[in-house]
């Protein structure tokens, strides 16, 4: 099986025994791909991935591997980006960005300051109650987001019902809504 990814003029492509490095418009990001039956090639303006034997799982594998080196090529021209929303109804939420952590005071009236941790290479930007992650790597972007939305769940002895005071998902790359 064979896969291959094309890659624009402007993307520079690097590939080595330990992955992948694929960089542009000032953006630079690093995959892992390693697999003994997975060959990772560079050939022309493309990023071939073959597989060394024929078997399910190891086409799957291969498959990833293809769309992990587009969604990189992506990251490095158009970049992803989550938005989320604070919501609140008790108590007026403050937050910030401070260094590589998103600080969130007098969530549900807590004394303690709640923290969710900013990955490497990941912006944050809060506006009101709206806040944008964004970034060149899909899945660092995207684990940061899940970081803010769980760090701000209300707890579970609360009723949900009731408490609807958090910080949500509202959209997703790729997704409308």
């Amino acid at each position: 099986m064979e896969r291959k990814v094309n890659v624009p003029e402007d993307v520079e492509v690097e590939v080595s025994d330990r992955g992948l490095k694929v960089s542009g418009n000032g953006n630079e990001v690093f995959k892992k791909l390693q697999h003994p039956l997975i060959e990772v090639e560079l050939e022309n303006s493309n990023v071939v991935v073959r597989t060394k034997k024929d078997n399910k799982k190891i086409e799957s594998i291969c498959r990833t591997f293809a769309s992990k080196i587009d969604s990189a090529v992506k990251g490095v021209t158009e970049g992803f980006e989550y938005r989320l929303r604070v919501v609140y109804r008790h108590f007026p939420v403050e937050v910030n960005v401070q260094g590589d952590r998103l600080v969130v005071s007098n969530f549900l009236g807590e004394r303690e300051n709640r923290e969710a941790d900013i990955l490497e290479g990941v912006q944050v930007k809060v506006d009101d109650e709206d806040i944008v992650v964004s970034g060149a790597d899909k899945e660092l972007v995207g684990q940061t987001a899940a970081n803010i939305e769980r760090k701000m769940q209300a707890p579970s002895s609360k009723d949900r019902r009731v408490f609807e005071d958090g910080i949500y998902i509202v959209k997703k790359p790729g997704k409308e809504g």
